[in-house]
C-alpha cells in the first residue's frame, strides 16, 4: 500500500493511504517516518506508524498536563496507568520528561510544600503525608519541609486560633480547645505544638455566663435548694463548663 494524500488539519496530519485507511498522525511521527506524497508502505511499516502515533497521543497529553500545573512522575505513571498505556510507553515518556527537566520530584516537593505554606492552612504533617503519598522520596521531602520554619508554624497557628477565637459564640473554653485541637490535628500540626498554643487561649466568658445564667433562670422556675444546685450543676457539665468554670458562677450568682 501507499500513501494517497497527506492533509494539515489543526495541529494534527491526516495521512490518506490508497485503501482509504485514514491515520490521523502528529509531526513527530511524519518527521521520524519521513512520511511523504506516494511513499509505499509495508504492514510492519504501518503498524509502526500506528504504534508511534499512540505514543505521542499520550505523550502530548502529559505535556498539557504539566503545562497547566507542576507533576511528580507518579501523578503521571498513575494517570497513564488509567488510560491503559503500556509499560514500555509509560518508562519511555517518563525518561524522556525526565530527560528535559519536566519530571523532577524535587523541585515538584519544594513547588508543592511552598504552595501549602503560602495558600493554604495545613500543617507540616498533612503536607509531608500528601508529598509520601505522591511517592516522592524522603530526601525531597526534608528538604522541602525544611522551609516549614517554626516560627511559620507559630503564626500560622497563632492566626487559625484567632479567627476560631473570633467566630465562638457559644462553646466553653473547655469544648473550644476540644474541638480546635482536633481542627488542627487534621490540618497537619503536631500534637506539641497544638497543645502549646491553646494553653494560652483566655475566652471571653461574658457570653458563656449569659449562657449559663439563661439555664440558671429556667432551672429556678422548677427547683430550689440541693436540687437546684445538683440540676445546675449536672447541666452546666453537660454543655462542656469545667468544675473551675461551675464553680464560680454558682459562688457569684446561687443563693
Amino acid at each position: 500500500m501507499k500513501i494517497k494524500n497527506i492533509k494539515k488539519v489543526g495541529t494534527k496530519y491526516k495521512v490518506i493511504l490508497d485503501n482509504d485507511e485514514v491515520i490521523t498522525t502528529s509531526d513527530h511521527v511524519i518527521i521520524n517516518h519521513n512520511l511523504l506524497y506516494d511513499k509505499k508502505l509495508t504492514q510492519k511499516e504501518l503498524d509502526k506508524i500506528k504504534e508511534d502515533t499512540k505514543y505521542y497521543e499520550n505523550y502530548n497529553k502529559v505535556l498539557k498536563m504539566i503545562s497547566r500545573k507542576i507533576r511528580s512522575e507518579h501523578e503521571i505513571r498513575r494517570t497513564l496507568n488509567k488510560n491503559e498505556v503500556s509499560k514500555t510507553d509509560i518508562d519511555k515518556i517518563i525518561e524522556t520528561l525526565k530527560d528535559i527537566g519536566l519530571i523532577n520530584d524535587e523541585v515538584f516537593a519544594e513547588s508543592y510544600t511552598n504552595d501549602k505554606i503560602n495558600l493554604t492552612l495545613e500543617g507540616p504533617y498533612k503536607i509531608r503525608k500528601e508529598l509520601e503519598d505522591n511517592e516522592i522520596e524522603s530526601t525531597y521531602i526534608e528538604k522541602a519541609l525544611s522551609n516549614f520554619t517554626q516560627d511559620l508554624i507559630d503564626s500560622k497557628l497563632d492566626k487559625i486560633i484567632g479567627k476560631k477565637i473570633k467566630s465562638n459564640t457559644k462553646d466553653t473554653t473547655y469544648i473550644f480547645k476540644q474541638k480546635t485541637s482536633l481542627y488542627l490535628s487534621n490540618l497537619g500540626y503536631s500534637r506539641e505544638d497544638i497543645a502549646n498554643h491553646l494553653e494560652k487561649v483566655k475566652l471571653d466568658n461574658s457570653k458563656l455566663e449569659k449562657e449559663m445564667e439563661k439555664i440558671y433562670s429556667k432551672l429556678k422556675t422548677k427547683y430550689e435548694g440541693y436540687t437546684l444546685y445538683s440540676k445546675l450543676k449536672q447541666k452546666l457539665y453537660s454543655k462542656g463548663f469545667t468544675s473551675e468554670e461551675i464553680n464560680n458562677f454558682i459562688e457569684k450568682t446561687v443563693h
